[in-house]
């Protein structure tokens, strides 16, 4: 996944904002300078030291600051929120080859995804000529209309559920679930079978199986095979899909001893 120019062009932003002016703050930091002085961060900032100690006293709550001998250093919180783009990448890394695998196998456009509150963030995405897809490396989708959304919220708890459910079940297609107890039905048979599937939920004529990327508990991501509806072979897709995302799981984890969601002819 990269990062577009866009992304980083920071003139867009209002320097008097609170979001610029924190990230100022936060910027000041470096590996020569990993800890800063409220003065040193006031001249290295530009800004007044009576906003800098504003700032820093609200980073310290967060937990984004920690006190430090003469003065603050980056907190454990930032690491821990550094560690999540980590693991992504890892995950990215490990399934790349497999995701290959995957639609070289089954014709199909290959995609690498994890939940993020009610939505499906794309880490990796493998089209095909001809398919146009709503889709991109980084780009979102509803969970509840995608069997990548639908397969992670399946093993992601009752709560998460119904988080979805009440920021509104909206129709992308004249097939998509919107009735919230259909939707439960749905994702219980997702847990019961180990995968989703989406006929047409999210984009017409397009069909989709996905598997999670899980040993027991809540998904780490998940791996799916999308083509053209017409002619799709959802036995043989699924068990292609099942294959990949438990090999994806062994390399991050090591072989695990869970077979989950394989069928026996699947593993």
């Amino acid at each position: 996944m990269t990062v577009t120019t866009e992304a980083l062009d920071r003139s867009r932003l209002d320097p008097n904002s609170v979001l610029a002016r924190a990230g100022s703050i936060l910027d000041a930091f470096d590996g020569a300078h990993p800890v800063l002085s409220l003065s040193e961060l006031a001249a290295r900032t530009g800004l007044p030291k009576s906003t800098v100690h504003r700032f820093a006293e609200q980073l310290l709550v967060l937990g984004w600051f920690e006190r430090a001998s003469g003065g603050y250093r980056v907190g454990m919180r930032l690491f821990e929120v550094g560690g999540l783009a980590d693991r992504r990448n890892r995950l990215r890394d490990k399934a790349l080859v497999h995701l290959h695998a995957l639609g070289s196998a089954t014709s199909c456009a290959a995609h690498l995804a994890v939940l993020d509150g009610g939505e499906v963030v794309y880490l990796e995405k493998l089209p095909i000529r001809g398919l146009s897809l709503p889709t991109r490396d980084g780009g979102r989708m509803p969970a509840h209309c995608t069997a990548l959304g639908k397969v992670m919220l399946a093993f992601a708890g009752d709560d998460e559920i119904d988080r979805v459910i009440a920021m509104g079940l909206e129709p992308r297609t004249e097939k998509t679930i919107v009735d919230p107890d259909l939707l439960r039905e749905e994702l219980a048979a997702v847990r019961r079978r180990g995968v989703a599937y989406d006929r047409e939920e999210a984009c017409r004529g397009v069909s989709c199986v996905a598997a999670p990327i899980r040993g027991s508990g809540r998904a780490v991501g998940a791996i799916s095979a999308t083509g053209f509806s017409e002619g799709f072979d959802f036995s043989a897709v699924e068990n292609a899909v099942r294959r990949t995302a438990r090999a994806t799981w062994d390399d991050l984890f090591g072989p695990s001893r869970h077979s989950v969601g394989l069928s026996p002819a699947a593993r």
